[in-house]
């Protein structure tokens, strides 16, 4: 009798505690796109990544697209995104400053061509232009991407304050007629081609076929869409040491047995469908294992360009 009343108390703890599991479990999964390229591609882009983890982990998942870097940045500290495929390591900074316990390293996107773990700012100009190098845009408008971006604003921001002096404030002891946030790499592109801007940054892996838009950045993902002759309307007059990748992060505080199987569902997307995986993050990239040591530098540039201001 003893050994059925433990017996019976063991099956009513387990079914409490799945049915607990099963309540945990969220019944949406917010996935995080960082603003600053075509919307409409974006979320074409991530189309295979919902069906993916609805399909995974019996979940709805949104695509939480936002206009610029500080909405998923915000998404991630108000708990309204889950998740991010690749985040600009500079609003990583952000978001770890503000709390660094709100999300987890799941790892770092690494090329798939030469295992590179890196990106590089660039200042593109148009390839019919006269300026060959940073000295010859001095009094010429120029274009950032946004605040939280790592490559269009935070590292090129650091090289011009010590080239030029100043900041976007007195657009660098006024070395530059103007200085403009665009929103985002592929608006920086267009403003150079359109005339906007003589100058602008924008981001490339700088690794592969330069015809193509090389293996990642805002080159490829916009001969994709519908520029396949950009490569021929730009030339880049300054490429910026190497940058982290971007991370991969989830929400820290998701319920724990949940949060496990969206890593391992994250993990299996690059492998079982690494196309999908590449279109998502923008490149010909896989995961690879991180840690905050990896970032650290980023953190501590944008920690003293928030002292500092602008």
């Amino acid at each position: 009798m003893k050994k059925l009343l433990r017996l019976a108390v063991f099956v009513a703890g387990s079914f409490t505690a799945m049915h607990s599991m099963a309540e945990d479990a969220p019944k949406e999964l917010n996935l995080g796109i960082l603003g600053g390229q075509n919307a409409t591609q974006q979320i074409g882009d991530n189309q295979c990544v919902k069906d993916f983890f609805d399909k995974e982990l019996n979940v709805d998942t949104k695509l939480r697209n936002s206009s610029d870097y500080s909405g998923v940045i915000q998404g991630l500290l108000g708990k309204k995104v889950d998740m991010v495929l690749s985040m600009s390591p500079s609003s990583f900074a952000s978001v770890y400053i503000n709390n660094p316990k709100a999300v987890d390293l799941v790892g770092i996107v690494i090329d798939d061509t030469d295992k590179s773990r890196g990106y590089h700012s660039v200042v593109v100009v148009k390839a019919d232009s006269p300026y060959q190098k940073l000295s010859d845009l001095k009094g010429k408008s120029f274009g950032f991407a946004d605040p939280d971006s790592t490559s269009g604003y935070l590292i090129p921001n650091q090289t011009f304050r010590k080239e030029f002096g100043g900041t976007t404030d007195n657009k660098y002891n006024n070395f530059f007629s103007s200085v403009t946030f665009s929103g985002g790499h592929e608006q920086d592109i267009l403003g150079v081609l359109n005339g906007q801007f003589e100058g602008a940054v924008t981001w490339a892996s700088m690794i592969g076929d330069r015809e193509t838009g090389y293996t990642s950045g805002a080159f490829n993902r916009m001969i994709r869409m519908d520029h396949p002759d950009l490569m021929k309307k730009i030339r880049i007059i300054w490429e910026s040491p190497l940058i982290p990748n971007g991370p991969i992060l989830v929400r820290s505080d998701l319920p724990p047995a949940f949060k496990a199987k969206l890593v391992s569902a994250i993990k299996k997307l690059d492998k079982e469908d690494h196309a999908c995986f590449v279109k998502a993050v923008g490149g010909k990239q896989h995961i690879g294992e991180t840690s905050l040591a990896e970032y650290q530098q980023i953190i501590d540039m944008k920690r003293e360009l928030t002292k500092g201001g602008r």
